[in-house]
């Protein structure tokens, strides 16, 4: 009788646990809707491609990009949802970051790993990766789709005999190429992963006939994706032979990287084979036991696709660490085994659960503090106190804009926006110019991180194969471009041209471009840039000499 109890109690805790990591899941994908946003650097990348295929230009044929589209789907199909809104990017992630929560969660309930262990680090992925990412990113998208890949490779390798179990394979080749096509980086290692589970579990069926159906499912998508834009500029656009063209991986500075500047990688892979010394008593059977081989060889991919990501994709600086939420679900699931501590009682749950986010407090803490820490003014100098806050003097830099000077300029596509106020007061005098107000078929070069403008003034983007999608020399342009817009700047084509001016960043946008502007054009306005921290960055405002 009370062996019953103890199973009936435990299939209790088991169907709450699973209904609590979905409810994790969606309620903190949901947090962001509520608040308001600071504008973000570079977040006009996503809003101007969105907002390409939401008028129905085609990539490579309309507009160039040195990367695959798939990056923009999510986001431009929300734009034809919700409307060409900023919000509407964060909507769009919403449902990413959901996705991203559910194929974790799958991947785990595939290696039937303890219930308790699984709640803990899909709470774990959620607090550390998910949920400060409320903009879509090229390099967070990528991982979406390697998350669902992975999720679909699971199920196929533990179905075992079961009917349609090579749909999820030819489904997860189809989620790696879009991996792939979003960001060539992480998607080849996508490829990489899902193909080395998929040789060892052909080896482990002696079945061969498996990497050939999920290379079949990548090469499908591929063809299929791809062989519409070849006859347009589809290679010249993939970075292919674009003088100076370089490549972008380096194993001296992977290895720098590792070696210098990777103590957490390097910590996880050091635990992991202490653990495994004690877990492998006979190599024979460890690689016949599928679930704890595949399971290691997942861990240990994430490790080394985590350690070359950071190199080759290096903005923002936490694009990887996805990692740990993999490394401390195999962790946790081998101590299981050794240690005297249930990961499926309440208690532990709890206390568990506690530590991981005391250990993660920096992603949550920076919302929770406006209300409890009560902000104090900046101190140039005081006499006879000296703390944190004053052993150095220093004198408050007077050309940021702190953020209570930041404020939502009245415009639809800004809705609940964040700008600095000198940003939003050069928007408004912008949106005000006469020039603007009373020219419906104005031609405009926006060279600035203001995409929405584009929908806010109503011009028209141009269109062509050799017109790049963001104006980051050596990156989304090249020496080609540039001397394309400098000619049209000096046979006055534009009738306004917006530019930013970040002298500290390289070509972000060309100088080139900028010396041809002072030549032909008149500067008429010159107003902050939409940055954190709001220094050294301008938008200037261009428009036909008199």
């Amino acid at each position: 009788m009370v062996c019953y109890f103890r199973s009936e109690i435990l299939t209790v805790m088991k169907k709450l646990l699973g209904t609590g990591e979905v409810i994790l899941i969606v309620l903190l994908a949901f947090f962001p809707l509520f608040g308001t946003f600071p504008y973000r650097t570079n977040i006009f990348l996503s809003y101007e491609g969105a907002y390409r295929l939401y008028q129905g230009q085609v990539p490579y044929k309309d507009f160039g990009i040195p990367l695959g589209y798939m990056y923009w789907v999510v986001p431009g199909l929300f734009f034809k949802i919700f409307g060409p809104y900023m919000m509407s990017l964060v909507k769009a992630q919403v449902f990413l970051n959901i996705l991203a929560g559910l194929s974790f969660r799958s991947i785990f309930k595939s290696l039937a790993i303890n219930p308790g262990v699984r709640f803990l680090s899909v709470l774990l992925f959620i607090i550390s990766y998910s949920f400060f990412n409320y903009w879509p990113w090229y390099n967070h998208t990528v991982i979406v789709y390697e998350l669902v890949a992975l999720a679909l490779l699971m199920k196929f390798i533990f179905s075992q005999g079961k009917r349609w179990r090579y749909a999820w394979l030819l489904l997860a080749g189809m989620f790696v190429f879009f991996s792939f096509f979003t960001k060539q980086d992480a998607g080849g290692m996508a490829f990489l992963i899902c193909l080395a589970l998929i040789l060892y579990n052909a080896v482990n069926e002696k079945n061969w006939k498996q990497p050939l159906v999920f290379i079949a499912g990548v090469t499908a998508t591929g063809v299929i994706m791809i062989a519409p834009l070849l006859k347009y500029k589809f290679g010249y656009w993939f970075n292919h032979g674009q003088p100076p063209h370089i490549s972008r991986i380096s194993f001296g500075d992977i290895a720098e990287d590792f070696f210098g500047n990777s103590p957490w990688i390097r910590f996880y892979i050091f635990i992991i084979l202490l653990l495994l010394l004690v877990r492998i008593k006979s190599f024979q059977q460890f690689w016949n036991n599928k679930p704890d081989m595949i399971f290691t060889l997942l861990t240990l991919g994430i490790l080394m696709e985590a350690a070359i990501f950071q190199t080759t994709s290096y903005i923002p600086a936490d694009n990887n660490i996805f990692f740990h939420s993999f490394a401390i679900a195999y962790i946790l699931a081998l101590l299981t085994s050794y240690l005297p501590v249930d990961f499926t009682s309440f208690k532990t749950i709890v206390v568990a659960g506690i530590g991981m986010l005391l250990w993660w407090s920096n992603v949550y803490w920076k919302y929770m503090a406006r209300y409890i820490v009560k902000p104090e003014p900046a101190i140039v100098n005081t006499d006879g106190i000296v703390n944190k806050k004053t052993y150095l003097i220093q004198k408050p830099d007077t050309s940021d804009v702190p953020m209570d000077k930041w404020r939502t300029p009245p415009l639809r596509s800004f809705h609940k926006m964040l700008l600095p106020g000198p940003t939003v007061d050069g928007i408004e005098r912008l949106m005000n110019m006469d020039l603007v107000k009373n020219n419906s078929n104005l031609k405009v070069l926006n060279m600035t991180e203001l995409t929405p403008l584009a929908y806010e003034m109503k011009f028209s983007l141009e269109k062509s194969p050799e017109y790049p999608l963001w104006f980051h020399k050596g990156v989304g342009m090249f020496q080609q471009q540039t001397n394309m817009f400098c000619d049209r700047v000096k046979n006055n084509y534009y009738d306004l041209v917006l530019f930013e001016y970040i002298p500290f960043l390289n070509n972000f946008y060309p100088f080139q471009v900028r010396d041809s502007l002072l030549q032909y054009y008149d500067r008429v306005d010159v107003f902050t840039a939409p940055r954190k921290p709001s220094i050294q960055a301008w938008v200037e405002v261009y428009v036909k000499k008199k």
